[in-house]
């Protein structure tokens, strides 16, 4: 079984234009094995089969990486990482990159933390804590030049959460479903709001299924205001529209 799942990440992978090497290839497989063992127990997936996992969140999580020419080193935060996606296959991929993990659920972090040690990543931190808190910190706020997220929110509330974590002229990266379109023009306001441009939108095909995923990645042109992002849950609650100002 394990030959024919490594064949497809190893293929699917190099249809994303990423390679892989043998250190690699182990490292995500050990990723499975421990996601499996540690789902029996918390919920972290709702994706069990091991071939979907490879497809739906390994692949899934790397077809972001051809877009990330950086001239400097990659500094990466990982909104709502949960169980690490995109952040973890992200850094197996590509050392180089420094990973924060945030996610505000104990119970993931504690497997975040079990991971990273497993698999003997350096350069990958874990925050437990809410991007409305951290968002405000120093050290945090426009402190990274990539940040992600993943099936966390809406785009109009993804952005006010993610976009004061960028640095101008860094990006910010939302994973989406078909729906990404809808979603960009929903947000249109608030990415103007709060600094943000879209840059790219990219239509992504998952290998061996018929599912499709957006990357919609956008450019920080200017500071976000300090106002954002809002106290918790507020920007789930009220989502800047076209009524808001600067």
């Amino acid at each position: 079984m394990e030959t024919t799942l490594e064949e497809l990440l190893v293929k699917g992978a190099a249809g994303f234009g990423v390679h892989f090497g043998e250190n690699e290839v182990t490292l995500y497989f050990k990723y499975l094995r421990q996601l499996l063992e540690w789902n029996e127990k918390v919920n972290l997936t709702a994706i069990k089969a091991p071939d979907e996992i490879v497809i739906k969140h390994f692949l899934d999580s790397i077809s972001l990486l051809p877009y990330l020419q950086q001239k400097e080193k990659i500094r990466l935060l990982d909104v709502g990482s949960g169980a690490g996606f995109p952040g973890v296959p992200l850094k197996i991929a590509n050392p180089e990159i420094d990973v924060v993990l945030l996610d505000s659920l104990k119970k993931r972090i504690l497997f975040l933390e079990s991971l990273i040690t497993e698999l003997n990543l350096k350069g990958v931190t874990t925050v437990h804590g809410r991007a409305e808190d951290y968002g405000h910190c120093k050290g945090y706020r426009e402190g990274f030049n990539v940040v992600t997220s993943r099936a966390v929110a809406k785009l109009s509330v993804l952005a006010e959460l993610c976009l004061p974590f960028v640095r101008v002229g860094g990006v910010f990266a939302a994973y989406k479903g078909p729906r990404g379109k809808e979603e960009l023009i929903e947000a249109e306001s608030a990415l103007k709001i709060l600094g943000g441009k879209l840059t790219r939108l990219v239509e992504i095909s998952l290998p061996q299924t018929d599912e499709t995923r957006m990357l919609i990645i956008i450019r920080k042109e200017k500071a976000t205001p300090q106002k954002y992002p809002r106290k918790a849950g507020t920007p789930e609650k009220k989502p800047l529209c076209k009524h808001q100002h600067l």
